[in-house]
């Protein structure tokens, strides 16, 4: 099952203008595939836990991650 949640954030102005310039060189990039590739690399890199549940959780969010880094468009 995929679930889309839908998520308002601020982030500082610099930020925010790399990640404008970055979209605006990469045309098969949008918002929502940057925050989840940033998002899935961040549950990646701070995995800690050994239990069977957060193996699961860290194939999804490694199965998010990869799905958005090749992505292509459609």
């Amino acid at each position: 099952m995929n679930a889309t949640v839908s998520i308002l954030a601020e982030i500082p102005e610099d930020l925010h203008e790399s990640l404008k310039r970055y979209l605006e060189n990469h045309p098969s990039w949008d918002q929502d595939r940057v925050f989840a590739a940033a998002l899935s690399l961040f549950l990646l890199q701070n995995a800690h836990s050994k239990t069977p549940e957060a193996s699961q959780s860290y194939r999804a969010c490694a199965r998010v991650y990869l799905e958005s880094l090749f992505q292509y468009p459609a």
